[in-house]
């Protein structure tokens, strides 16, 4: 096998293309479609797909915006899946540049479709909307949509600077639920049972428990129901939380501590507790280590600084990692002016020159990433033996 001539081609391609993809990401930044509602956009990204000759299935696994192409024959190669974002947020639109990454990754299957048909192994191309909600990405692993990949991947938009791994921490989103009973406040207020007072201790026990976790865990949370009027005695409190820690192991053993401190809560205010999860849980980011490895040489081919980790807060992607080998870079969008997510800045460097310039050096990231993958059954290999022992760490 000719890398350096399918190399060749494939930045031929990119740039071919990149004009027509910049088009469509500033498209998508123009008109900004939030988690689960990503209709206009996702059939835009499935009729690229299919008009390049991709075999396209959408929706897919029950989500209306999600989808499946793919191309090539597994033979004796690998599979590997590029993953595709393009939800946006509310009031701030693609503040987090899932237009530009998105359309990156579309990029970068665009310039591997001419060479399946030449190696063998198998390319996925899926698109998993709603990582700003409820991460579609969770119930996809779950499900079965990354089993049998040897290696999946996107590059993920950031402001400031390009990293080689994400340090995302595992997530549990709860909602808490405290019941008590009415009762006129001023009357007769010995009557009734504070709900809200429960759910006020509640927030006093988890600033306490903070002094007794790791450093890296996260707890915080907001008040959606604190009663409706001072004059009556709140029969129902309700708060949303989100608590993190850096694996899930350690996370499961927090929450053990946190269901604790909701109980107390309850029987120090004469109330009940309820919990559930309001959004789905993320997942840690698993390291690979020769993974990183591979996608830190070709960073350096393709003339990208960047650093080898940072914290990224929580994302699906962690979920992935937990089912195949997996990467989420990030790749600086802004010309290394630091910009915080979820802003109106970023999501103008989401449309910017330098980001546009960004899509283009990161599809080359992601597509000689992914041909390496398809090709090299001793890369693979590594990859395996190394994700079999973070999985287990991952449990600690």
């Amino acid at each position: 096998m000719d890398t350096n001539s399918f190399i060749k081609r494939i930045d031929e391609t990119i740039d071919e293309k990149w004009p027509e993809m910049v088009a469509m990401s500033d498209a998508f930044a123009a008109a900004p479609e939030i988690s689960g509602r990503e209709f206009k956009t996702s059939r835009k990204l499935v009729d690229v797909l299919e008009e390049a000759g991709f075999d396209v299935e959408y929706p897919y696994m029950g989500l209306p915006t999600a989808f499946k192409a793919k191309a090539g024959r597994k033979g004796n190669g690998g599979r590997a899946a590029i993953l595709v974002e393009y939800d946006a947020l509310p009031d701030v639109g693609h503040a987090c540049g899932h237009n530009l990454h998105g359309s990156m990754s579309i990029l970068a299957a665009l310039s591997l479709l001419p060479l399946m048909k030449e190696i063998e192994g198998e390319l996925l191309v899926i698109g998993t909307p709603a990582e700003e909600s409820d991460g579609a990405k969770v119930k996809m692993a779950a499900e079965g949509a990354f089993d049998g990949c040897d290696f999946a991947m996107m590059i993920h938009s950031n402001c400031g600077f390009s990293a080689i791994h994400c340090n995302a921490l595992a997530m549990d989103a709860l909602e808490f639920t405290f019941i008590g009973t009415p009762a006129h406040a001023a009357a007769a207020p010995w009557e009734g049972r504070n709900a809200l007072n429960g759910l006020q201790l509640f927030f006093h026990a988890i600033d306490m428990l903070r002094q007794h976790v790791k450093p890296e865990a996260r707890m915080h949370g907001v008040v959606v129901n604190g009663g409706s009027v001072p004059n009556v005695v709140p029969d129902k409190a309700v708060g949303h939380f989100y608590f993190r820690a850096a694996t899930r192991g350690y996370l499961d053993k927090m929450l053990e501590l946190i269901y604790n401190c909701a109980r107390g809560a309850a029987l120090a205010t004469n109330t009940d507790v309820e919990w559930r999860n309001f959004e789905a849980s993320f997942k840690d980011m698993l390291h690979n280590k020769p993974a990183e490895q591979m996608i830190t040489d070709i960073f350096e081919e393709v003339g990208v600084s960047c650093k080898e980790n940072t914290d990224f807060g929580s994302s699906d992607v962690g979920d992935v990692t937990y089912h195949c080998p997996a990467l989420q870079p990030l790749i600086d969008i802004s010309g290394g002016v630091v910009y915080p997510g979820h802003t109106p800045e970023f999501a103008k460097a989401a449309v910017s020159e330098e980001g546009h310039e960004a899509m283009k050096k990161g599809a080359r990231i992601i597509a000689r990433a992914i041909l390496r993958a398809l090709t090299e059954p001793e890369l693979r290999a590594q990859m395996w033996d190394d994700f079999k022992k973070e999985l287990e760490a991952g449990k600690e």
